[in-house]
């Protein structure tokens, strides 16, 4: 199989289902920003060898490929061709008890800390700058599209994930956050 089909040429893009859009269509920067934090965090995975970090980033990762197929598949509730997995409830509730248990382990946050200190947390730091912009792709699409909403809160808990376990990733490397200063 080739990996060019020469379809997008002239700036259009396929749908999964066959409907074709513009590549600056709100739908594709959506899952264009969901495909680039998959890959920041395969960046930050690089750098970590912290065997339960690496196991959560890398369900994350499985998690994000299925967001960014529900993304990519429009809402049609009259197409039964094909079934496309979509993010559920389930998957922000277990980011919710990552976040629990992830924060439970750490020190009390008592001031806005700066984004760094390892290779590996500065990497998730960047990671949820780009959750926060692809929440704000999703958010742009959902209103003008109907969309999955469990899309929104799953970007939302991911982005306070992320916080979490770079600070994590600093806790377990014995590395010290540096606070903001005014």
């Amino acid at each position: 199989m080739k990996i060019y089909t020469k379809t997008g040429d002239k700036g259009e893009t396929s749908l999964f289902g066959g409907k074709r859009v513009w590549k600056d269509d709100l739908r594709i920067s959506a899952y264009g920003s969901v495909d680039e934090l998959n890959a920041v965090i395969g960046v930050a995975l690089t750098e970590i060898g912290n065997v339960e970090l690496r196991r959560i980033l890398i369900s994350l990762q499985s998690d994000l490929f299925v967001l960014g197929s529900d993304l990519a598949t429009p809402l049609d509730k009259g197409n039964t061709n094909f079934v496309i997995p979509r993010i559920q409830k389930e998957n922000f509730e277990r980011l919710e008890k990552l976040i629990d248990e992830t924060e439970a382990k750490l020190p009390e946050l008592k001031n806005f800390i700066l984004p760094g200190g390892t290779k590996g947390s500065a990497n998730l730091q960047l990671a949820r700058t780009i959750c926060r912009r692809a929440e704000r792709d999703v958010v742009a699409l959902s209103k003008k599209e109907e969309i999955n909403s469990a899309a929104e809160i799953y970007l939302n808990r991911l982005s306070d994930l992320l916080f979490v376990l770079a600070r994590y990733h600093n806790f377990v490397s014995d590395t010290k956050e540096i606070n903001w200063q005014k």
